[in-house]
């Protein structure tokens, strides 16, 4: 039962740390290797919020989605937008613009293990002979929510359906007069605020640190690598397959092989099958 709930709940936690790289990268191919960094520096948005201004919990969630969404694309409009299209130049763009952020905020002194944020609901239940707090109770409960709404949104609005006539085609989207610069603009922001909405979820379970970053970056590009790139979708299965790999590991090896799994997921998508298990590229042998 521990394995089934702590499964599903870290299963969860991995679909929000790849919605925002997956979704990104769906709509204008770009790889946002910055997403680990936002979501840091969303969590430490809150928290200047509610300790500096002295503001509760509701007000520091706003402030903290809507300044990383507006940082998302302002990143985009001034850097990104400049090697849109050169594959290794996003990738070294996207990951100097995390470094930068990242340790930016470690010089600016945010380092050490005594940020934190609180959680939305104190407590716990017994599930099942298990204790499980609210708070992850919650995240997976909003999570669900999460992934059902952005499904509505890019289903039935007319900005969804742009994004996803941009994801499908881009040549014939801007046929059909859809501003591809102003679609990446607005994906790459709601991308980061997804960033932003697991970070608000997850960092109350644990402290705020810089270098959760790059663990959060490694665990979304393999998810959406084992998913397919591109695939929202496949992301969120692949999310699920990891999750409960992770958990079993820790139960029968040890929590330091956490990491190794999401690391031979990679290795052996790769090998296996480059476009991942949902992916709409060409595999190997064909491109070959």
């Amino acid at each position: 039962m521990d394995i089934l709930i702590y499964g599903t709940i870290n299963s969860v936690a991995l679909a929000l740390y790849a919605l925002g790289f997956a979704l990104v990268y769906g709509i204008c191919r770009l790889p946002n290797f910055a997403h680990g960094a936002l979501y840091v520096l969303s969590g430490f948005i809150a928290w200047t919020v509610i300790h500096t201004l002295k503001a509760n919990l509701w007000v520091a969630v706003p402030v903290s989605l809507l300044a990383t969404g507006i940082i998302g694309a302002v990143i985009y409009r001034l850097f990104l937008i400049r090697v849109r299209g050169m594959e290794i130049s996003e990738i070294i763009a996207s990951y100097a613009i995390a470094l930068a952020i990242l340790e930016g905020l470690r010089w600016g002194g945010f380092k050490g293990m005594t940020y934190t944020l609180p959680v939305f609901i104190e407590g716990s239940v017994v599930i099942g002979g298990i204790s499980v707090d609210y708070q992850r109770i919650l995240t997976v409960v909003i999570g669900a929510a999460l992934v059902a709404s952005l499904w509505l949104f890019t289903h039935y609005t007319r900005v969804g359906l742009a994004l996803r006539g941009m994801a499908q085609d881009e040549r014939a989207a801007l046929m059909l007069g859809i501003d591809s610069d102003l679609m990446a603009v607005v994906a790459m922001g709601l991308g980061s605020m997804l960033a932003a909405f697991a970070a608000i979820l997850l960092l109350p379970l644990g402290n705020i640190v810089v270098e959760s970053g790059y663990n959060v970056l490694i665990l979304a590009i393999a998810v959406c690598i084992v998913g397919g790139i591109g695939s929202w979708m496949g992301a969120v299965m692949a999310a699920f397959l990891i999750g409960f790999a992770q958990i079993l590991t820790v139960v029968y090896l040890g929590s330091h092989y956490q990491m190794m799994v999401a690391l031979l997921a990679i290795i052996l998508t790769l090998i296996i099958k480059p476009s991942g298990l949902f992916g709409q590229q060409k595999e190997l042998e064909e491109r070959v």
